[in-house]
């Protein structure tokens, strides 16, 4: 297991408004993924991987707010989902999205902590 932030997710209430304050504010790349109902923003450039080619940089996303995602999510990296979903609800964490499939990229899930912020976990395919 990694343990890296490697990823954000900034909902909102207006996404197109959301997208242009970010990239007029920061120079964001921002890229709408509408078969997806999701937006990929671009903070740092990136290798033909999509991989961040500066050490430390992470990119991220933007969806609409809804449910549980009120507030941004930091993605953390797992070599295994369900036996870090297992180990967070075993030290009094919640399960709020089980693992699911993005695309052929990899696997995501979110899981609420003990003071109840959601947090994302990410694992790469292969």
């Amino acid at each position: 297991m990694t343990g890296r932030v490697v990823h954000f997710e900034i909902p909102a209430d207006d996404v197109e408004r959301a997208q242009s304050f970010y990239r007029e504010a920061f120079g964001w790349q921002v890229t709408p993924m509408p078969e997806m109902n999701y937006t990929l923003i671009g903070t740092t450039a990136t290798d033909e991987t999509g991989a961040p080619t500066e050490p430390g940089a992470i990119n991220g996303g933007m969806m609409q707010r809804q449910g549980r995602f009120t507030a941004p999510v930091v993605t953390i990296e797992t070599d295994d989902i369900e036996s870090t979903l297992q180990q967070v609800e075993k030290l009094g964490g919640a399960v709020v999205e089980p693992k699911m499939a993005v695309g052929e990229m990899g696997f995501a899930a979110y899981f609420s902590d003990t003071e109840g912020n959601v947090v994302g976990l990410w694992q790469n395919a292969g």
